[in-house]
């Protein structure tokens, strides 16, 4: 059984940089060797997702097609195939004067998010905070072991990893011919509706949102 193109296939795999230091990983053992910031609690648990449609590294991807489940893979990726050269012109210098109008307090090693882009603090020195806006693995090589565990043919396992993928929620759904309803409530239905066409693309069914009312618990959350 050769994989191909928009394919969905469970994997187990770790990515670590040339050094050995892991960065990702569906494995537990290797989760709790996880550097650069990122959250310890992360579940161990498989990776389902569509070949060829972005939810992955394209090189990986371009990788796995024409390939066997069953089998454990290693890769090597220099930055190019991995996310990318560093570019100097990505470290910027912001007034720390910015900083303060915003109440935020800018530590050097920290991760932040501005507007969108997440930056390093790099240093701050007098007025001045350098900030490198650099994917953290932007100029390093990567190496990565996947294990492809299997090919997924069942729909409703598809639509659960989508849904995952996409809005860490488990929505409710149906599947009524070729039309995929689901259950959304009100707050989330135009977010939702953005990915019609990437539903389409991947399952070959017509999204159709059904709104809901919020639950009981989300409403009684306090403000």
């Amino acid at each position: 059984m050769i994989l191909q193109k928009k394919d969905f296939v469970e994997i187990d795999f770790t990515g670590s940089v040339k050094d050995g230091e892991v960065f990702d990983s569906t494995i537990k053992e290797d989760l709790e060797k996880l550097h650069y910031g990122h959250d310890h609690q992360i579940e161990a648990k498989p990776f389902i997702f569509c070949l060829g449609e972005s939810m992955f590294l394209k090189s990986i991807d371009d990788f796995l097609i024409g390939k066997q489940p069953g089998n454990v893979y290693e890769i090597e990726l220099n930055p190019e195939n991995a996310f990318g050269k560093r570019n100097q012109e990505l470290v910027q210098m912001i007034p720390l004067k910015i900083f303060r109008e915003k109440n935020v307090n800018p530590v050097q090693g920290a991760a932040l998010n501005f507007d969108g882009r997440i930056g390093k603090i790099l240093s701050v020195s007098g007025g001045r905070v350098i900030v490198d806006f650099n994917h953290f693995l932007s100029g390093k090589t990567l190496d990565y072991k996947i294990n492809v565990l299997r090919k997924i043919d069942d729909l409703n396992e598809k639509i659960n990893a989508l849904n995952e993928f996409f809005f860490r929620k488990n929505f409710k759904y149906e599947v009524q011919g070729e039309k995929l309803i689901i259950e959304v409530e009100k707050p989330l239905v135009e977010i939702v509706g953005l990915f019609k066409d990437k539903f389409k693309e991947m399952l070959g069914l017509e999204l159709e949102i059904k709104e809901i009312e919020e639950s009981v618990e989300r409403s009684q959350q306090p403000q």
